[in-house]
């Protein structure tokens, strides 16, 4: 039962585990550190890499994700982007560290290259 299971981590496994593994710190204090910069959102996020079609477009599995068009780049046709999704199964595109456009979970653009609130 899962009493028994429980009972038996408690009484026999964890006390040799760790009195094999358990090594004492060789500084005091805590080892985390803060968290500076960077988009945790970006960072947590399934990342996959995809090469824009001759139609501007990103096949990402039963979706087809447009590229619009921009004052910087008429089109990223043949580019290597990296399709985030987030938790939200919200999408985006970037090229290198440039955002294209983010999009919702059905493939409809929600917005482009605007910030990702942390």
């Amino acid at each position: 039962t899962l009493e028994q299971a429980n009972r038996y981590l408690d009484q026999f496994y964890l006390p040799q585990h760790n009195a094999e593994f358990c090594v004492p710190a060789q500084e005091e204090g805590s080892a985390f550190i803060a968290f500076l910069n960077g988009s945790l959102p970006d960072i947590l996020c399934q990342q996959h890499e995809r090469v824009v079609g001759n139609d501007n477009r990103v096949q990402f599995e039963r979706l087809r994700l447009q590229i619009p068009a921009d004052p910087g780049r008429h089109h990223c046709v043949k580019q290597r982007v990296r399709v985030h999704r987030y938790v939200d199964h919200s999408l985006a595109l970037f090229h290198g560290p440039r955002l294209l456009p983010r999009f919702d979970p059905d493939g409809q653009i929600r917005s482009t290259a605007q910030p990702l609130a942390a």
